[in-house]
Order: C-alpha cells, then sequence, then structure tokens
C-alpha cells in the first residue's frame, strides 16, 4: 500500500525500519479510502517519515505517542524545514488510528466542572427520558439554555434564583434582533421547557416560563417564499452534470423539487433507503417518522448516475458525500442548504428565501396551481396537521379572486 506513496526510496526505506512502520500501511489505506490525492499522500508519508525518525532519536515508541508529543515533533521539526498548514492534522488522523487499535489511551480531558454543567446535564436527561424529544430537538434546546445561561449568569457557583424577568427580556430581545421571527419561537419555547423543569425539580420558587415574552410570528400573516416552476427548472439547469459535483448536486436539487424532502432529510439518506425495486424511498423524517415515498423516474435516474458516476469511493453508507478528503457524509442539512444557496448564485436567481425549504415551498405552490387539493400536497410533504397545509391557499390566487366582494361602485 505505501509504495503507491512513497516514490523516494528513502522515504520508504525509514518508514519501514522506524518505531510506525507496523501502522504506516493502515495509514495509507485510510488515506486513499477517504480521497485524498497523491500529492496530500505523499506530503503525509513524508511527514511520518520524520515522526518515526524523531521517535527514533528520542529513544521513544509508538506508545509513547500522544498529542503533547505531537506538538513537540513539529516544533522540533520547523526548526529545519516550513511546517504546512494540515501537519497538525495528519498527526491528529494518526493519533486516532493508534487510539482505535488500542496502542494508546484515550486522553482524559481534565474540565472544571460548575454546578451548570450539571444543571444543564440534568435538563437533557429529562428532555430525552420523560419529554421523550427527539435527539436533534434537545440540542437545540440545550444550545439555547447554555447560551442563555453563559450571558446571564456568568459567576459560579450557579444561582438560578437570582434569574429576573429582565435577564429573560433582555435576552429574547438580543435573539429577535440577531435571528428571525420563527427562530426566536424557538428559544423562547427553549426557555419555557427548561423554567418548568426547575420549577419541577423545585429549583425554584417562582414560575418563570410566564415571564418568558410571546414572539409575533402568526402562521397566516405572511405569504409562502416560492419560485416559479420556470425558475425551478432554471436552477436545475445550472448544474453541471457532466462533473460528479454536478452530478450531486443535480441529485440533491430533485428531490428537494420533486418530492419536497427537507435537506436534513436529505443529507440523512442511505444506501438502505433506496428501493429500486419497489421505486420507493424511506424518508427518516421529524418525530422518529420513518415515510416511503415514490422514487420518480427523473429523480430515480439522477440518484443513480451519482451513484455509478459521481459519487466518490468512501466506505460510509449515505447517500451523498463530500467531494473533497476527508470523504465523509453530510453531518446535517447545513450542507444541503449550503448547495442551494451556492446555485442560485450560479443561476442568477434571487429569492427573498434563499435556503432549501425555498423548493418545498415551491413544489407545493406549482401542485396548487395546477389544480392538487391542499390534501394531497399535505400527503406529499407528510404534514400531520392539515392547518400547515392550509398557509399555500393564500397564493391560489384564482380561488381568492373568487371569493372577493366587487369593489363598492366599480373599478376606478
Amino acid at each position: 500500500m505505501i509504495e503507491q506513496f512513497c516514490p523516494n526510496p528513502v522515504v520508504l526505506q525509514r518508514l519501514s525500519t522506524g518505531p510506525l512502520r507496523a501502522h504506516i500501511n493502515a495509514v495509507g489505506q485510510q488515506l486513499s479510502q477517504q480521497g485524498y490525492t497523491s500529492s496530500s499522500a505523499q506530503y503525509t508519508m513524508r511527514l511520518l517519515a520524520d515522526l518515526s525518525s524523531w521517535l527514533l532519536r528520542q529513544a521513544l515508541t509508538v506508545a509513547d505517542c500522544n498529542e503533547q508529543l505531537a506538538s513537540e515533533f513539529l516544533q522540533d521539526r520547523s526548526r529545519r524545514c516550513r511546517p504546512h498548514l494540515h501537519d497538525r492534522a495528519a498527526l491528529r488522523r494518526l493519533l486516532e488510528h493508534l487510539r482505535d487499535q488500542g496502542i494508546i489511551p484515550i486522553p482524559i480531558v481534565a474540565t472544571e466542572t460548575y454546578d451548570s454543567d450539571r444543571l444543564v446535564g440534568d435538563f437533557q436527561h429529562y428532555l430525552l427520558e420523560q419529554r421523550g424529544l427527539a435527539p436533534t430537538t434537545v440540542d437545540y434546546y440545550i444550545k439555547t439554555i447554555k447560551s442563555f445561561l453563559r450571558e446571564r449568569l456568568s459567576t459560579q457557583p450557579l444561582n438560578v434564583e437570582a434569574l429576573c424577568p429582565q435577564d429573560i427580556t433582555d435576552f429574547m430581545i438580543q435573539q429577535a434582533r440577531r435571528y428571525s421571527s420563527g427562530r426566536a419561537k424557538l428559544f423562547a419555547t427553549a426557555l419555557r421547557s427548561f423554567f418548568r423543569f426547575l420549577l419541577q425539580r423545585g429549583a425554584m420558587t417562582d414560575d418563570m416560563a410566564q415571564m418568558v415574552p410571546p414572539v409575533p410570528n402568526w402562521r397566516l400573516s405572511t405569504l409562502p417564499r416560492f419560485m416559479k416552476a420556470e425558475d425551478v427548472d432554471c436552477l436545475l439547469q445550472t448544474c453541471d452534470r457532466t462533473a460528479p459535483k454536478g452530478q450531486r448536486d443535480y441529485a440533491i436539487l430533485l428531490l428537494l423539487a420533486r418530492l419536497g424532502i427537507r435537506a436534513g432529510e436529505v443529507a440523512a439518506l442511505t444506501l438502505d433507503d433506496l428501493d429500486w425495486e419497489a421505486g420507493e424511498l424511506l424518508i427518516h423524517g421529524k418525530g422518529a417518522r420513518h415515510d416511503r415515498l415514490p422514487l420518480p423516474h427523473e429523480v430515480g435516474e439522477a440518484l443513480a448516475i451519482y451513484l455509478r458516476h459521481g459519487r466518490p469511493p468512501s466506505a460510509t453508507r449515505q447517500v451523498f458525500i463530500r467531494m473533497r478528503a476527508p470523504r465523509r457524509g453530510f453531518s446535517d442539512g447545513q450542507a444541503v442548504g449550503t448547495i442551494v444557496r451556492r446555485t442560485l448564485v450560479q443561476a442568477g436567481l434571487t429569492p427573498a428565501l434563499k435556503g432549501a425549504h425555498l423548493l418545498r415551498h415551491s413544489l407545493a405552490t406549482t401542485l396548487l396551481h395546477n389544480g392538487a387539493s391542499l390534501t394531497e400536497i399535505g400527503a406529499l410533504l407528510r404534514h400531520q396537521n392539515i392547518e400547515t397545509t392550509r398557509m399555500y391557499a393564500k397564493v391560489d390566487q384564482g380561488a381568492l379572486r373568487a371569493l372577493a366582494l366587487p369593489w363598492p361602485g366599480g373599478a376606478a
């Protein structure tokens, strides 16, 4: 394995005789699987050859390797050659491999534990075990509460009784200025849940949940933001379907535009979720729901082309992966949203909403204009409540015009 990454016989000799010799092949295989270029892999091998020689001079073994030793090596090496941007990342991959093999122990990070850490941990357990919330929802709540406690109670030990309504109001005003009303409303929900938890466990005597100000965000106060069908087609045609990256992006955009799948659901899609014989997709949706959707020919063809020709070799089972090393699946829906925004710029389109949800709204609006009922649209978008779907009735101008009363006195 290492011969293809070590054209220099001197480097190969140092790797074959030094303390790291038993692990070089495994590191080389990992680099190959994660899609690193030959030049990057060759540089990593030269770096490891230097480390192996350095360990030999210091009378050290592989078992002595850790983050501190890696820093000392890089500092010593910098006196002889220019440091590289990815030196630490390369050594970090080596340490991860050695820990996976049980050669070196997992480091114990000594962190100071405050009352807030313990309180937030108990709140997290409460959300998961008693409330039964989804892990993604719990993560969002925890991030909100950590931010709130960090800004409003910076002193230790923690004293939640010192909180006052003004602290809550100031925090909510700050978030409302920074984020959309919908996002600020989620902050308010997280705070109310936290204060109810504190009241339940006796950590507070007053019900501070009632002090969280409401965020104006009426469901039917705004029109759904969408693109016309011709703009969606223009967006799809922007993808360069002759290149692997364009094949991936085209398949992703089709899933969003033709099936209305959410960004997080696209990122979570695995190879096992594709049932080619039945022509179906298994979608892992909100609230741990699992829904099966038909796989249209256009979408299936785009997925097949990407999987056959565009998807780089990777051990992950996720359908969509990074094109650059390290090649791994998308961690969440943010990467999908980034692809949508980037393609919108390339297509010269400037809609008010630029995230992945834009295509979900656009699909619903196009279906409504083509005569689909709200019930049919709700079934495709997998809405649990028909009220969620009814917001699209506001964009059906033809139906609304029939309901409008004539203007008194006629047209001006």
